[in-house]
């Protein structure tokens, strides 16, 4: 993939950043095939209870044992920490969720794990225990990673690269709802934080941190928005009445916080409004959702 609706992808975190908040809308692509460039246009699926768009393109990292809980169904069938599970059923894993979700739907039943170790190829046979509503065989499952120490100088540089890059993603999806291009069933409110909380703790401490530092960089730029009532909308009055030399009326003044908190206030809304969607018995209770 060579360009998302003109804008240049040369990772797959790009290629997400593009194609996450276009869900339901035409997207121009420009993809290299055998040493050629082609062009096509379709439309991201709306995937999820956060509706992201997608289109089906997954990187080919099938997921690896981590490690295994002793005694139980994988260690009995002769899995072992390190294998890497390359199909389930026949079907090709290239995602650490695709493994995930295969074996969640199959309690009680067998199934057969390709696994490669040690370069060869193994076929392993496996039956999910239920255990609440999914099915289970015991292992911790990772996506293959490459690790590396970087220096303080190299930490701050990546760290200030990586705020800027989701920095840009959420001005980005900001600007998508006002033209339209971002649906706003993509905003989440205090439910949903909580939930995905929960999600990216079950992944591990990086998925954590990474969800705490978005949150926190998220606040402190909408913080900074030029919205009447927030410390930006403060700063943009200050600037004005600089410009203009003299200071606003408290009657003005109060339109303008008024207009903010009006803003504000939708906001709240539709975020409380998704988050209320996004529970299957409150949605039943919504026939327009039905």
């Amino acid at each position: 993939m060579l360009t998302v609706a003109g804008n240049e992808v040369d990772t797959w975190d790009r290629l997400d950043m593009e194609i996450v908040p276009r869900a339901n809308r035409d997207v121009s692509l420009t993809y290299l095939r055998d040493g050629q460039t082609a062009s096509t246009t379709l439309r991201p699926d709306a995937l999820g209870r956060f509706e992201a768009g997608d289109i089906g393109v997954l990187p080919d990292a099938p997921p690896l044992v981590a490690s295994l809980q002793k005694g139980d169904v994988a260690e009995r069938a002769g899995i072992k920490a390190g294998d890497v599970v390359v199909a389930v059923n026949g079907e090709q894993m290239v995602q650490r969720v695709q493994l995930t979700d295969a074996i969640s739907r199959s309690a009680n039943k067998p199934i057969d794990l390709t696994v490669l170790r040690n370069g060869q190829e193994m076929h392993i046979q496996v039956t999910p225990q239920l255990r609440g509503d999914k099915g289970m065989i015991g292992i911790l499952v990772s996506e293959p990673t490459k690790t590396f120490k970087p220096g303080p100088l190299e930490a701050i540089k990546l760290s200030v690269e990586r705020n800027i890059e989701f920095s840009g993603l959420i001005f980005k999806t900001l600007g998508g709802l006002f033209v339209g291009t971002t649906s706003p069933r993509q905003l989440m409110g205090p439910v949903a934080i909580a939930q995905l909380s929960g999600e990216s703790a079950e992944a591990g401490w990086i998925s954590l941190f990474t969800l705490m530092a978005s949150i926190s960089l998220n606040l402190g730029l909408l913080n900074l928005m030029p919205v009447p009532i927030l410390d930006g909308g403060h700063i943009v009055i200050m600037a004005l009445e600089g410009i203009a030399r003299r200071d606003f009326s408290a009657q003005v003044k109060e339109k303008m916080l008024l207009a903010g908190f009006v803003v504000i206030l939708l906001l709240m809304v539709t975020v409380i409004y998704n988050d209320l969607t996004r529970i299957s018995w409150i949605e039943r209770l919504m026939p327009w959702r039905n």
